[in-house]
Parts: structure tokens; C-alpha cells; sequence
């Protein structure tokens, strides 16, 4: 007889888009959602395996769950998502009370999972790729319209990655890279604006490269149509997207960005090193000068776009020199933020291997204090510059640490805090009074446009 459930998410946005769709799947079978495991009647722990200790934050959980379960038998706990993916039936050997594992390729069959874990006891199911070509294949997407849509959401355009970066798990875990039809892409869009969703982001692993598959004629990816497609939807106000692979952000996708308003004025371009001798080492695929090129005709073309990066500190071999070019050219590029990294050997990929290169610990923490150093002065620049200017934003809620504060987003996402309560999901446009390096604070000026979604029940991330 179907209860209560709880989703724990670990990760990335592809990770979170996922536990929207397993919450999917279980709110169709009955369930419905709850935040105390007590009285949870099935848990599932959506795993990344990007960073180091997520082997350690996972199987801490389970180890607590254990516990739960001893007290309620009938609890079901599953794993799914990249750990599970890589671990496979490691994760039962390591935590025999776990009654279903299943890995990224197989989400929608959650439910069908757990019913056979009830009735025949714990499965272990891990398909090695999408099996597209089965009659039940069903895409990873945006969820189906339902009750509790919210103004934002994902929409997964592409799974998997064709490319071989030596630091990344992504595509043993995720599989290829397969793109989702164009057009079931739009529909799926518009009934989300149709239900008062105004913001999608559209998420893959290498969203460049979307539709290079679709069509073997042309080999050329379709994702400056699509962006151009996506903002001509009645309804929606923002587009975003996550993430773009520097080699493969192409003139007609910066061009499409610069001439769709819905359009974000914000571009997330991984540098991961600015080392020549460091990017060949990760087979990233381009050098630094062509990197800043590519930089510089986004600025040109796109009004006042913000940039933000993904970096990596201490990848095997990385000499000091080769540490010296990435403060150079990330003080070059003036990012408005960065995501910094300390690099984490993850099993299975080719870095992994390269343990007779790996850097000192004490050697890594120095680097990384200097380089934050140098992220956090052109962001503090960058948002200093906007006081005095007036910002709509898209408000996300009450800020977590006052809730007497509003938090909102704007259109090149940068937070925004402001005294005074407007309802999730209005548009509001805020005057900057004052910057700090990761975010800015203003004051209400007026609410321009009133929330038209409904709440959508949260999916926990951890």
C-alpha cells in the first residue's frame, strides 16, 4: 500500500532533474512526499560519483538508514544515479539493506523496481546505455504537467557525453551522447509554460553538440535553432542552458544568445586550466588563446554577459609554471564567478592512473587559496560595477538565513537580496545598493509581473 516517500539528491543539476522524475513516477504510484525519514516509506538516494567523498557521503547515509530500517523492516531504500551506476552490486555488498539499485540509464523503471524488491526481495538492475532503440524507451525530459509545476524548470535536451576528458566519470556513468527530438523538446516546453512555468534550463552534459545524432546527413548540432525555438514559446521569459564545451560553442550559438531576448545574458564556459601542456593532458581540446578568443566574440556580440567557469587545482603533472598560466589568464578572463575544484582521481577514468604525477596535498591548498584570491577580486569587481543599476529579477523565495529578506535571481544569475516579501516566481525589478563577491543586495523597486505557476513539492538535495 503505497505512503510517504523521500528523494536525498547528491550532485549536479542533471542529478536533481532525475529526482524530479523518480518523485514523478512515485507520486503516480500513490505516494506522496514527506521530509522525515521516519516516516518515510520509501527511500531513495540519488548518487553523484564526481567528487571524492561521495562514496563516504553515501554510504553514510546508509549506514544511518540502517538503523531505520531495523526499526521498520517494511521501509524500502533504494540507490540510483552515477555511484550506482559505478558500483553496482558493491553497493548491496556494502549495505545488504538496500532493496533496489538501479543506475542512470534506467530511472523510469524505479517504481517497477521497487514493487519487484517487495514481492521477490533486493534487485540490483544497471543497464550499460540507453536503450533507445526499445518501443518503451522514454527519454529523459522535462517532468509530464502536472499540479505542482513551479516558475522554473530543467529540460533535458541530450544524455551521456562522447567526450574523453582524463578527469571525467561522466561518460562511463552516463553512457554516449544521445540528443532527444527537437520537436519533443518544444512540446514538452510549452505545456510547462502553459502551466505558468517561465524559466527553463535546458540541461546536457555537452549542449553544443545537441542534435549532431538526430540527423546523419548533416552532422552539425541544432542547438542555436533550438535556442531560438525555445525563446519564441508564449510564455517563456528566461532560457538558460548547462553546459557548453568551450571547442564546440560555435558563432551561430553566441549569435542566437545575442539576438533571442529570452535569452539569459549569461554563459558558463569550463575552463578547467590554463596551461597549454595541462588542457592537452585532459584532452580538453582547445588551447588557452583559443579559449580567450571564443571569450572575447561572446562578450562582443552578447550585451553585458556574464561569465562563469568550472577549475581545476592540482590535476596530475601540474608544475608550477603551468599553475602560473591559469592565475594569468583567469585574471584575463574576469569571470563574474568560478566554480574552483580540487582535483579527486575517480576510478575509472585516466587521471586516475596518473598517481606517480599527482600533486601534494599541501602544495594544492596553497594554489587553491591564490587562485580564489584572483576569482573572487574580478567577481567583487564585476559586482560592484551594478550598484546603482536597477536589475529585474526572477524571485526565488525568502532568503535561508532571514526570511524577512527576498531572494531573486537575475537575467545574467546573479542572487539578489532585498528587504520585503513578493511571491515566489513574480518578476521584480531591484535597485543594486551594495555588491559582495557572490552576490548583491538592493532594494524592491516594483513587482512587474505576478506568479502564474503552482508550488511544486521539493526534492531535497544534500
Amino acid at each position: 500500500m503505497p505512503g510517504h516517500y523521500l528523494i536525498r539528491t547528491f550532485g549536479c543539476q542533471m542529478n536533481e532533474h532525475d529526482s524530479q522524475r523518480l518523485a514523478s513516477q512515485l507520486e503516480a504510484d500513490g505516494y506522496e512526499w514527506t521530509d522525515d525519514v521516519e516516516q518515510a516509506d520509501v527511500v531513495v538516494l540519488n548518487t553523484c560519483c564526481i567528487r571524492e567523498n561521495a562514496d563516504n557521503r553515501l554510504y553514510g547515509h546508509l549506514g544511518h538508514l540502517k538503523a531505520v530500517k531495523a526499526r521498520r523492516p517494511e521501509m524500502q531504500i533504494a540507490v540510483a544515479g552515477c555511484l550506482a551506476q559505478k558500483d553496482r552490486e558493491l553497493v548491496r555488498e556494502r549495505a545488504p539493506q538496500v532493496d533496489v539499485v538501479l543506475g542512470t540509464h534506467n530511472v523510469g523503471r524505479a517504481v517497477e523496481l521497487l514493487h519487484h524488491a517487495a514481492s521477490a526481495g533486493p534487485i540490483t538492475e544497471i543497464w550499460d546505455q540507453a536503450r533507445v532503440d526499445d518501443e518503451d524507451f522514454e527519454f529523459p525530459s522535462a517532468l509530464p504537467v502536472r499540479s505542482d509545476l513551479s516558475h522554473s524548470a530543467w529540460v533535458t535536451i541530450q544524455i551521456g557525453c562522447d567526450n574523453r576528458c582524463a578527469f571525467c566519470i561522466v561518460p562511463a556513468v552516463r553512457g554516449r551522447e544521445i540528443s532527444r527530438p527537437f520537436a519533443d523538446i518544444l512540446e514538452d516546453i510549452k505545456s510547462l509554460a502553459a502551466a505558468g512555468t517561465t524559466e527553463v534550463t535546458l540541461l546536457g552534459q555537452n549542449v553544443n553538440s545537441y542534435g549532431r545524432d538526430l540527423d546523419s546527413r548533416q552532422f552539425r548540432p541544432l542547438f542555436a535553432r533550438l535556442l531560438r525555438a525555445v525563446g519564441a514559446i508564449d510564455g517563456v521569459r528566461r532560457v538558460r542552458f548547462t553546459s557548453p564545451h568551450p571547442k564546440d560553442l560555435r558563432a551561430d550559438t553566441i549569435e542566437a544568445m545575442a539576438s533571442t531576448p529570452a535569452v539569459c545574458n549569461h554563459l558558463h564556459l569550463p575552463l578547467q586550466a590554463g596551461s597549454d601542456r595541462t588542457l592537452k593532458a585532459m584532452h580538453r581540446g582547445y588551447t588557452a588563446e583559443r579559449y580567450l578568443a571564443t571569450l572575447a566574440a561572446a562578450r562582443a556580440a552578447i550585451g553585458d554577459l556574464a561569465v562563469t567557469t568550472d577549475l581545476i587545482v592540482g590535476f596530475p603533472g601540474e608544475t608550477d609554471d603551468d599553475f602560473e598560466r591559469t592565475l594569468e589568464v583567469v585574471a584575463e578572463a574576469e569571470y563574474d564567478s568560478a566554480y574552483t575544484f580540487v582535483f579527486s582521481p575517480r576510478p575509472g577514468t585516466e587521471a586516475a592512473t596518473m598517481a606517480d604525477q599527482f600533486v601534494p596535498a599541501d602544495t594544492i591548498a596553497e594554489r587553491f587559496e591564490r587562485l580564489r584570491v584572483v576569482v573572487e577580486r574580478s567577481a567583487l569587481a564585476k559586482h560592484r560595477a551594478r550598484v546603482g543599476r536597477v536589475e529585474e529579477a526572477l524571485v526565488e523565495g525568502p532568503s535561508k538565513k532571514d526570511p524577512a529578506v527576498t531572494t531573486a535571481r537575475t537575467s545574467q544569475n546573479k542572487l539578489v537580496h532585498f528587504a520585503g516579501r513578493v511571491p515566489t516566481g513574480a518578476y521584480a525589478t531591484v535597485r543594486v545598493t551594495d555588491a559582495a563577491p557572490h552576490h548583491l543586495r538592493g532594494e524592491l523597486v516594483e513587482v512587474t509581473a505576478a506568479p502564474h505557476h503552482r508550488t511544486r513539492i521539493p526534492v531535497v538535495a544534500v
